[in-house]
C-alpha cells in the first residue's frame, strides 16, 4: 500500500488527483479548446505591438504616423506567410518537434540545436513580455501595485504555473472563456469604431491634441536613408505581433485526431483573427489622432501651447485610448475591454507554457536536455519543463523589472531565427521527396508547398536582417549572447551523456564475481533495527560478517561491549575510536582501507534506518544516515544496503495510503475505474 505524506497531500490539493498514463488521450485539445491555449500569445500581441509601431514612428514626429497602416499591411504580409508556412510544417511533421524537428531531421544537429536555443529563449521571453505587459496594466489601475510591478508579475508566473501543473486540459478550459472574451471585445470595439467612422461620429482618442516633439537623431526633415531606416525600426517592432505562432507546430500532439487537420486549422484560424485585430487598432489609431511615445520619453508629448506634459501624466496603452473613445456613451465597453486585455496578457504566456516543456520533453529524449524534462508528472504534464519556465522568467522579470518597453528589445530573435531554419528546412524536405516521388497528384501537392516554404523563407529572412540591423544594440545583443549559451549547455549535456554511455557500456569484464564479501553492520545501540540488520546481514552470507561501532564516549561503549558480550550474538564487534567525536570519516576510512586490502573484493554497508510516518519525524531520524550514504556512494567497491525498521507511527501512513485508495472520486464510474468499493453491499451496509 502506498504512503502518503505531507508532500503528497500538499500535491494533491494544489494539482488534484493522479492520472493513470493510459488516461492520456483525455487530456488532448478540440479545436475550440486548442485555439485559446496555443494562440493567445499571437493574440495578446495586438496589447502591445500597435504600441511599438507608434513608439518607432514618433522618434520622427507625429507627421510620421502617415506609414502606420502600411507597416500593418508589411507586417500583416509576413503573418499570413508564415501561417502558411507552418500548416505545411504539421502536416510534414505532426510529432510536435516543430522548429527543431524540420532542422535537425533536414539541416543536420547543429541546425537543430540552434533552433532548439532560439526557442527556448523566445518562450521565455513569452512569459516575461506577457506578464510584464499584464502587470504594467495592473499598475496602472490600481494605484497600491504602483511601482511593484515586478512582485505582482512573479506572483501571476507562479499561479500560471500552478494552474498548467494541473494538465493542458484543464489549463485550457479555464483559458478559454477570457481569450475568446478578448477576441469578442476587441474585434467588437474594431467593428464599432469602423462603423462611427463610416457614420462621421467617431471621436478622437484623449491624446489627439497633443503634440510629439521628435527625437534629436531625427529633428529636421527625414533623408530617404533615414525614412527607410524609421521604417525599417517600425516594421521590426510590429513583427512582435508574430512571435507565438510556431507554438502550434510544437503542441501537434496535445490535438485530438485527426491532429494535423485540426492544427493546420487552428493555425488558419489564428492568422485570420490576428492580422484582423492588428490592422484595425492601427488603422482605428491612426485615423482618431493617436499620439504615443516610448513611456520613458514623455517629455516629448507638449500641449497644444508648445509646453511638455508633467511627469505625472499617465500615458494609456493604445487599446484602452481608442477603447475609451469609441465607448464613449458606454463605459461598460470601455471596462470591458481593458480588462480582458489585461487578463489575455497573462493567460498568453500559457502558450509557451504548453509549447516549452514539449520542446524540453523533445530535448531530453535527443540528449540535448536533462532527462528529468522528458518525464510526465501527476496529471500527465511535464512537470520538470513548466517549472525550469517559471523559474527562468521570473528571473527575467526581476532583473528587468517588468517593464516592457526594456523586455521587447530581447524580443522576436530568437523566433525569426527558428523560423528561417525552418523554412529553409521545410523546402529540403519537399525536394528530398519529389526526388522519390512519383504521382503526379502528390507532386503538384509537394511542389505547392515548396513555393509556400520558398515564400515563407523570403519574408522571415528580411525580417530576421531588419531586426538584427534595429535592434541589436537595443539589446537584441542580450538575446544572441543567451541563444549561444544555451546551445553551448545542449551541447556539453549531449557530450556527458554521450560519455556517460560510453563508460557504462558492458563488456567481458563485468561478468566476474567479486573474490569475497566483506560486510559491515553498522551499530549505534543494540536495539532492535541493529539486530534485523544483523539478521538479514547473516542471511546474505558473506565472507566476512562485522559490526562496527564508532566510539566517541567511554562510558557508552563500554555499556555497548558488555551487552554484546552478554547477548552472544555470534558477530565481532569492531571499535573505532574517534578523539574528534565525527561518526561520518571514521567509517568512510575503515571502508576504504578493507577495498584497499582486497581491490576485487566487495565491503557491503549495513544501515539501520527508522520508518517514520509523520513528515516532522523525519528531521529527528536518520540524518547521520543520510550523510553516510552520501560519502559511501562515492567509494568504489562499496555497496550500501538500507535495512528498515518500521516505528509504530509508520502505520499512519499505511492507513493514509489505504484511505486515499479507497476513496471513490468524481468520474470514476464513468471512466470505469470504481470498483466494488463504490457497492454498499461490498461494506455490509445494506441489511440482509
Amino acid at each position: 500500500m502506498p504512503l502518503v505524506g505531507v508532500g503528497d497531500v500538499s500535491k494533491r490539493i494544489l494539482l488534484g488527483r493522479k492520472l493513470r498514463s493510459a488516461q492520456l488521450g483525455e487530456t488532448l485539445l478540440p479545436k475550440r479548446i486548442a485555439l485559446p491555449v496555443f494562440a493567445s500569445d499571437a493574440l495578446s500581441s495586438v496589447a502591445y505591438a500597435p504600441d511599438e509601431v507608434f513608439i518607432m514612428l514618433s522618434l520622427a514626429g507625429a507627421s510620421a504616423y502617415v506609414w502606420s497602416w502600411k507597416v500593418a499591411i508589411a507586417v500583416a504580409l509576413v503573418m499570413a506567410a508564415v501561417i502558411a508556412s507552418y500548416r505545411q510544417t504539421v502536416h510534414a511533421y505532426p510529432s510536435g518537434g516543430g522548429d527543431y524537428e524540420v532542422a535537425t531531421v533536414n539541416l543536420g544537429k547543429t541546425a537543430g540545436t540552434t533552433v532548439a536555443s532560439a526557442l527556448l529563449v523566445d518562450y521565455v521571453l513569452t512569459v516575461a513580455v506577457s506578464i510584464s505587459a499584464a502587470a504594467q496594466y495592473a499598475g496602472a489601475a490600481i494605484p497600491v501595485l504602483h511601482n511593484h510591478e515586478a512582485t505582482f508579475a512573479s506572483v501571476m508566473v507562479v499561479l500560471l504555473t500552478a494552474v498548467n501543473l494541473r494538465g493542458i486540459r484543464e489549463s485550457g478550459t479555464f483559458f478559454a472563456v477570457p481569450t475568446y472574451a478578448y477576441m469578442v471585445a476587441v474585434l467588437g470595439m474594431c467593428a464599432y469604431g469602423f462603423l462611427r467612422l463610416a457614420q462621421g461620429t467617431l471621436p478622437d482618442v484623449e491624446s489627439a491634441d497633443l503634440g510629439i516633439t521628435p527625437d534629436p537623431s531625427f529633428d529636421g526633415s527625414l533623408t530617404t536613408f533615414g525614412l527607410l531606416f524609421l521604417l525599417a525600426r517600425a516594421f521590426s517592432s510590429g513583427c512582435a505581433a508574430l512571435t507565438g505562432v510556431e507554438a502550434i507546430s510544437n503542441g501537434v500532439p496535445a490535438f485530438k485526431r485527426p491532429k494535423s487537420r485540426n492544427a493546420a486549422t487552428t493555425l488558419l484560424l489564428l492568422g485570420l483573427i490576428a492580422i484582423t485585430m492588428m490592422v484595425s487598432v492601427i488603422v482605428l489609431a491612426k485615423q482618431m489622432g493617436l499620439r504615443f511615445v516610448d513611456p520613458a520619453q514623455l517629455e516629448r508629448l507638449t500641449y497644444p501651447d508648445g509646453s511638455a506634459v508633467g511627469d505625472d501624466y499617465e500615458q494609456n496603452a493604445v487599446i484602452a485610448q481608442i477603447a475609451k473613445a469609441v465607448f464613449n456613451e458606454f463605459p461598460p465597453g470601455f471596462y470591458a475591454v481593458v480588462i480582458v486585455t489585461g487578463i489575455i496578457l497573462v493567460l498568453a504566456a500559457n502558450t509557451a507554457f504548453n509549447g516549452f516543456p514539449v520542446l524540453g520533453s523533445i530535448l531530453a529524449k535527443d540528449g540535448l536536455a536533462p532527462r528529468a524534462l522528458g518525464s510526465r508528472g501527476d496529471r500527465l504534464a511535464y512537470s520538470n519543463g513548466i517549472v525550469f519556465l517559471a523559474i527562468m522568467a521570473i528571473i527575467l522579470i526581476v532583473v528587468f523589472n517588468a517593464e516592457t518597453t526594456r523586455l521587447i528589445q530581447l524580443y522576436i530573435v530568437g523566433v525569426f531565427v527558428s523560423f528561417n531554419l525552418s523554412q529553409l528546412g521545410m523546402i529540403r524536405h519537399w525536394t528530398r521527396h519529389l526526388t522519390t516521388e512519383r504521382d503526379p497528384a502528390s507532386r503538384r501537392r509537394m511542389q505547392r508547398s515548396r513555393v509556400i516554404n520558398a515564400v515563407g523563407l523570403s519574408f522571415t529572412a528580411v525580417v530576421l536582417v531588419v531586426v538584427l540591423l534595429t535592434k541589436f544594440l537595443e539589446g537584441a545583443w542580450i538575446t544572441i549572447l543567451a541563444m549561444v549559451f544555451f546551445y553551448a549547455l545542449m551541447r556539453a549535456i549531449r557530450g556527458h551523456y554521450d560519455k556517460v554511455s560510453l563508460e557504462l557500456e558492458a563488456d567481458e569484464s563485468d561478468n566476474l564475481l567479486p573474490t569475497r564479501v566483506h560486510a559491515i553492520v553498522l551499530v549505534s545501540k543494540l536495539h532492535k533495527p541493529t539486530l534485523r540488520a544483523l539478521a538479514f546481514a547473516k542471511a546474505s552470507r558473506p565472507n566476512v560478517l562485522e559490526a562496527v561501532y564508532v566510539a566517541t564516549d567511554p562510558v557508552e561503549t563500554n555499556l555497548l561491549v558488555e551487552n554484546w558480550e552478554r547477548r552472544n550474538l555470534g558477530v565481532p564487534l569492531k571499535l573505532l575510536h574517534s578523539p574528534y567525536r565525527e561518526l561520518v570519516n571514521p567509517i568512510v576510512a575503515y571502508a576504504t582501507e578493507i577495498r584497499r586490502a582486497n581491490p576485487r573484493g566487495v565491503v557491503a554497508v549495513y544501515i539501520p534506518e527508522y520508518v517514520v510516518g509523520r513528515w516532522w519525524e523525519q528531521l529527528l531520524h536518520n540524518q547521520t544516515a543520510l550523510r553516510l550514504k552520501g560519502r559511501l556512494l562515492f567509494t568504489p567497491g562499496v555497496m550500501v544496503t538500507s535495512v528498515p525498521y518500521q516505528l509504530r507511527s509508520s502505520q499512519l501512513a499505511v492507513e493514509r495510503g489505504e484511505r486515499d485508495q479507497q476513496r471513490v472520486r468524481a468520474g470514476d464510474l464513468r471512466r470505469g475505474q470504481a470498483d466494488d468499493r463504490s457497492d454498499p453491499r461490498s461494506s455490509g451496509q445494506i441489511n440482509r
